[in-house]
C-alpha cells in the first residue's frame, strides 16, 4: 500500500476513534424527556482501557416521590459481553446517551442471578449537584471507629454507617411506576441496589484479611486480590473521557486498598462516576486514577472486572448519594507511614505506605497496618509481646509521642488499637481540622511475656518527718517468679500532714482512683490540649507513685482545686448552682512516673506517720 494512502486510513482511524469519544461540551437530557421504548447507547471498558459500546433499551422510571430528586431510569442493557456477564461489578458509572445526549450512569443491578441485565440508571442531573455540597462533614454524619475493633463491630460500623445495600426505595408506596405496571415496577424498585464496588486489597493476610473480607462484602463490596498498578494505561495521556475506567485510591504501598468504576462526565476539570455512593462519607480527600481491565470474571451470581490502577489525575472531593466527584488535576496529599519490625524471629524489617486523610479510614488503615504487620510476621496465637515506640507528626501542633508495652494474648489488639486510638481521636476532634504529615513507628517483638506484678511496698527509714527524701521501696515479681526490687525517692513537703499515705500502683490502677477521688483530669478544649492529654496517658510500662494526704479541695468546672480551708469549701458547695462541683477527700502532695521494661500490674498504698519538726 503506498504511504499516502496508508497516512490518510491512519487519519481516518483516528477520526474514527475520536468519534467514540464525547464532545469536549456535552449537552445533557433532563429525565423529563425520558421515554419507555428509547434506545441509547451505553460506553465501558471491558479490555485494557478501550471504550467499548452497548445497547440500552429504557423501560420505565421510577420516581421516588418520598425522596426529593431521587430517581431512576430502569433499562434493559445489551451488546457487548453483557448477554453472558449480566450487569458486570465495576460498570458503575458507565454512561449512557440517547440521541447524542447524556442521560445518566448506570448505577444499580436487579438482585442476585438475573436471567438478563436489567440495570438502574442515575440521572445525570442528581449526579452533577454533588461538587457544590459542603467541603466538610457535619458532626451528626461523622463516622468514628470503636476500638479495639472486632469482625462484628467493624461490620456493623460499616454496614449502619454507610447503608450501601439499602435498596432504591424502602417501601412500594414510596415510588411512582411510569412505563410499566405499577406492581411490577414496584417490585423491581425493591430490588434494585447499587452495583457492588470491586475493592482491591493487598499486603494483608490472616486473619485481618479475612476481617477485611468479611466486612466490607457484608456492605456492598466486592473485596478481591489487588491487581497491582499499571504505570500508564494504553493511550498515554489522553485526558480522561466518559466510559473510561477509573479508580479511587485509599492505601498505596506495600498496603493497598482502592476501588474501581467508571467514568460518566467529564465537563472542564470536573469528573463525576460511579451514580452511586462509594461509601457516602461526604466530603472526602481520596485520589482519582486511571484504570485498566485486566479481564472479566463471569459469575452465574454476579459478574465483575478485574481491574488495575495507573497514575493518579486527580482528586475525589464528594462521596455522594448519586456519585463520588472531583476534579482532573494534582492528587491529595497522602500521609507517609513507616513501619520498622524488630522480631527476635528474624530480620528487621520495614514497611512503607501512604493512607488518605480522612476522618474514618485514617484511623482505621492504621490500625489494620499495624495489626497485620504483628500477625503477618509473629505468632497468632499464645502470648507475645511487643513494645511500640514512634511518633506522628501533627501539622501547627506538638506530635504524638508512642512509647508503651503490650504482652499476652491480646497483646497486638492493644498495640494496634495503642497507635490508632489517637488518631480517632485527633481527627474525630470538633475544633479544627486536623492533618497528620506523617506517622513512624518502631515494633520490638518477643515471644517471651514481659510483665510485673507489684508484690510489696516499703521503707526502710525508721524516722520520717517532713521536708524529708524518703527512698521507697518496690518489690516486683516478674514473669516466671524472678523478684526484683525497685527503689523510688520520694520527696515530703514540708508542709506535709502528720499522716500521708503512697499509692503505687499501675496505670489503670491509678486511673481508678483518680476516678474515685474526682481527680481527673479536666476534658480538653483545644487541639494542644488533646495531644498532651494523649502524651501523659496512662502506659503499661510505667509504675505510678502518689504522695497523698488527707487534705479536702474540689474539682470545680473541671479544674483540680486541692488542699482547700473548709471556709472556702462551704463557700463552693453552697453556691455551686449549675456549676461543676465534685468535692475532693485526699490532695496530692507529689507524683512519680518510674518507666520499667514490663507490663506493670497491681497497686499497694503504704501509710507514712511523720514525727513533728522539720528535718
Amino acid at each position: 500500500m503506498p504511504t499516502r494512502c496508508r497516512a490518510r486510513l491512519v487519519v481516518f482511524s483516528l477520526l474514527a476513534v475520536s468519534l467514540v469519544r464525547t464532545p469536549a461540551t456535552t449537552t445533557l437530557m433532563p429525565l423529563s424527556e425520558v421515554r419507555p421504548g428509547m434506545v441509547g447507547v451505553g460506553r465501558t471498558v471491558f479490555d485494557g482501557d478501550a471504550i467499548a459500546e452497548f445497547e440500552v433499551h429504557v423501560l420505565g422510571v421510577l420516581r421516588n416521590v418520598i425522596g426529593p430528586r431521587r430517581h431512576l431510569i430502569l433499562a434493559r442493557l445489551e451488546g457487548g459481553p453483557l448477554a453472558d456477564t449480566g450487569v458486570l461489578q465495576g460498570m458503575s458509572g458507565s454512561p449512557v446517551f440517547i440521541d447524542g445526549r447524556l442521560v445518566g450512569a448506570v448505577s444499580y443491578s436487579l438482585g442476585a442471578f438475573p436471567k438478563e441485565p436489567i440495570a438502574g440508571i442515575t440521572p445525570i442531573g442528581e449526579m452533577t449537584e454533588v461538587l457544590d455540597q459542603p467541603d466538610r462533614r457535619a458532626p451528626s454524619t461523622r463516622v468514628r471507629l470503636e476500638l479495639p475493633l472486632t469482625p462484628e463491630r467493624f461490620t456493623s460500623t460499616l454496614r449502619d454507617a454507610f447503608l450501601r445495600l439499602r435498596p432504591f426505595a424502602d417501601s412500594a408506596a414510596d415510588l411512582e411506576v411510569l412505563g410499566l405496571p405499577r406492581v411490577a415496577g414496584a417490585e423491581i424498585g425493591l430490588q434494585l441496589r447499587p452495583i457492588a464496588t470491586p475493592l482491591a486489597i493487598g499486603g494483608f493476610s490472616g486473619a485481618i484479611a479475612d476481617l477485611l473480607r468479611q466486612a466490607f462484602a457484608a456492605s456492598g463490596f466486592v473485596p478481591l486480590s489487588s491487581g497491582g498498578t499499571v504505570q500508564q494505561a494504553e493511550g498515554g495521556t489522553r485526558p480522561l473521557a466518559p466510559g473510561d475506567a477509573v479508580g479511587v485510591t485509599l492505601l498505596s504501598g506495600d498496603f493497598e486498598m482502592s476501588a474501581s468504576g467508571t467514568v460518566t462526565h467529564v465537563e472542564d476539570d470536573r469528573v463525576f462516576a460511579f451514580g452511586h455512593p462509594f461509601f457516602n462519607l461526604g466530603p472526602i480527600q481520596f485520589p482519582m486514577t486511571r484504570a485498566a481491565v485486566y479481564t472479566l470474571l463471569p459469575s452465574v451470581m454476579t459478574s465483575q472486572k478485574i481491574a488495575a490502577l495507573g497514575e493518579v489525575v486527580g482528586t475525589f472531593a464528594q462521596d455522594r448519594a448519586t456519585a463520588i466527584a472531583g476534579r482532573l488535576g494534582a492528587g491529595p496529599r497522602l500521609i507517609p507511614m513507616q513501619i520498622g519490625l524488630r522480631s527476635d524471629r528474624g530480620p528487621e524489617r520495614v514497611f512503607q505506605f501512604e493512607v488518605v486523610n480522612d476522618e474514618f479510614f485514617t484511623p482505621l488503615l492504621t490500625y489494620l497496618t499495624v495489626a497485620n504487620t504483628l500477625v503477618s510476621y509473629e505468632r497468632q496465637l499464645g502470648t507475645a509481646t511487643f513494645s511500640v515506640t514512634g511518633r506522628a507528626e501533627v501539622a501547627g501542633h506538638d506530635a504524638i509521642v508512642f512509647s508503651d508495652l503490650f504482652t499476652g494474648a491480646n497483646a497486638t489488639t492493644g498495640a494496634a488499637s495503642y497507635v490508632a486510638g489517637p488518631v480517632t481521636f485527633l481527627m474525630g476532634n470538633q475544633f479544627e481540622p486536623i492533618r497528620l504529615e506523617r506517622v513512624d513507628l518502631t515494633i520490638a517483638a518477643s515471644e517471651e511475656p514481659r510483665t510485673a506484678t507489684i508484690e510489696r511496698v516499703w521503707v526502710e527509714e525508721p524516722r520520717l518527718r517532713a521536708g524529708q527524701t524518703v527512698p521507697v521501696k518496690v518489690l516486683v515479681r516478674e514473669y516466671g517468679g524472678t523478684e526484683h526490687v525497685m527503689s523510688v525517692s520520694v520527696v515530703i513537703p514540708a508542709s506535709a500532714p502528720p499522716s500521708v499515705s503512697v499509692l503505687v500502683a499501675d496505670g489503670s490502677q491509678l486511673m481508678q482512683w483518680e476516678q474515685h477521688e474526682s481527680q481527673r483530669p479536666p476534658a480538653p478544649r483545644t487541639v494542644n490540649q488533646m495531644i498532651r492529654t494523649l502524651n501523659t496517658s496512662r502506659r503499661h510500662s510505667h509504675l505510678y507513685v502518689r504522695l497523698y494526704g488527707p487534705e479536702a479541695g474540689a474539682v470545680v468546672n473541671g479544674e483540680v482545686m486541692p488542699a482547700l480551708p473548709p471556709s472556702v469549701l462551704r463557700v463552693l458547695e453552697s453556691s455551686r448552682g449549675g456549676s461543676a462541683f465534685a468535692p475532693i477527700r485526699q490532695a496530692v502532695l507529689g507524683s512519680w512516673d518510674v518507666p520499667t521494661d514490663y507490663a506493670v500490674s497491681g497497686s499497694r498504698v503504704l501509710t507514712l506517720t511523720l514525727e513533728p519538726g522539720r528535718q
